[in-house]
C-alpha cells in the first residue's frame, strides 16, 4: 500500500490484479484499486475533483480529469474516512498511477490539492 499526507489529509492506495478481466494475449490487462481518503483536519472537506496520471510500460501515458470519484463528490468529515474501489485498464503488464484531488474546505470555501502517491501496477506473472 502506497500513502501520502498532504494539508492534512491522507491518501492510500491499493492495486489488484484482475486475471478475470484481463486477456494478456490481447494486451488487455485489468487492475482495481481501493483508495482509502482520511481526513485528519479541524473541519470537513469535500472531493470535487480527480486528475490521474497513467503510464504503461508500452509507453502509453493518458490523463483522467473529472468531477468526484465514482460518480460522487463525497464529504469526509473530521478524522473520518472515505474509501471506493475503481479499475484501470493498461495495454502492457506493468504500469503506474498518480495524481491529484482537488479538495475544498466546507466552512470555509477554501480548495486545495491533495496528491495521490505513485503506486505501481504489475500482473503477478511478471515477477517470476
Amino acid at each position: 500500500m502506497e500513502s501520502i499526507v498532504t494539508e492534512g489529509v491522507k491518501i492510500s492506495v491499493e492495486q489488484f490484479y484482475q486475471p478475470d478481466y484481463s486477456n494478456p494475449q490481447q494486451r488487455e490487462f485489468m487492475f482495481a484499486y481501493r483508495v482509502t481518503i482520511e481526513n485528519f483536519n479541524s473541519f470537513p472537506v469535500q472531493l470535487l475533483r480527480r486528475h490521474w496520471f497513467i503510464q504503461d510500460s508500452s509507453a502509453e501515458q493518458r490523463e483522467v480529469e473529472g468531477e468526484g470519484v465514482i460518480g460522487i463528490q463525497p464529504i469526509i468529515a473530521p478524522q473520518d474516512q472515505y474509501q471506493y474501489i475503481s479499475g484501470c485498464n493498461l495495454k502492457s503488464e506493468l504500469g503506474q498511477m498518480f495524481g491529484t484531488y482537488l479538495m475544498e474546505n466546507v466552512h470555509t470555501k477554501v480548495k486545495f490539492n491533495v496528491k495521490i502517491p505513485v503506486f505501481q501496477m504489475e500482473a503477478p506473472f511478471k515477477r517470476n
